[in-house]
């Protein structure tokens, strides 16, 4: 059945989880120390899918500058640690049995620099979801204006709603960028 009337709740709801998962990204990046959720975005080739690490293992922090992930299904345990070292995260794992200890060097100026590109890759690929919510929720709003359902005033303000709500999460996705940024530059 067609849709009548238009939900501005849920683009914002459906913009505020694009925000949420640029937010969990800009988390697994490392700034120095060493945190759980750095490898939150590792996949694994496993039992012929690929599946996140966090459902494969669990993730510890011992120590400040090292991760502790223990593999849960001993034959796992060489796929982990391929999708580890085959990340975009810069680490080589050791492997301890079904342990792998994962030290976590000082990032120098360049490492550094990457990292921050890395980060505002997210931030653009967060920034495009954002812009796709915005328009399928423009496009639901000439749409239902086209069938009548609208009239062209209640269209114009509604838009304008639309964008309002982009803007606003574009400028969140904005400011956790650049407090990240400072962060991973911090030395």
């Amino acid at each position: 059945m067609a849709q009548t009337t238009f939900d501005l709740a849920d683009v914002k709801r459906r913009m505020q989880s694009s925000l949420q998962s640029f937010k969990g990204d800009l988390a697994s990046l490392r700034s120095g120390r060493a945190s759980a959720n750095m490898l939150d975005p590792i996949q694994v080739e496993a039992y012929g899918a690929r599946t996140p690490l966090s459902q494969l293992a669990t993730v510890s922090v011992p120590e400040a500058r090292l991760l502790s992930v223990q593999v849960w299904d001993r034959s796992m345990t060489a796929a982990v640690e391929k999708a580890i070292r085959e990340s975009d995260l810069g680490l080589n794992p050791q492997t301890e049995g079904q342990v792998l200890r994962i030290r976590i060097p000082e990032l120098n100026e360049q490492r550094r620099k990457e990292m921050v590109k890395v980060a505002h890759k997210y931030a653009e690929d967060a920034k495009i979801a954002v812009r796709h919510v915005r328009r399928d929720g423009i496009d639901l709003i000439k749409k239902l204006e086209k069938d009548g359902h609208l009239t062209k005033d209640d269209m114009v303000r509604q838009s304008d709603q639309v964008q309002k709500a982009t803007d606003q999460h574009i400028a969140e996705i904005d400011q956790a960028l650049a407090a990240k940024e400072k962060e991973i530059l911090h030395v």
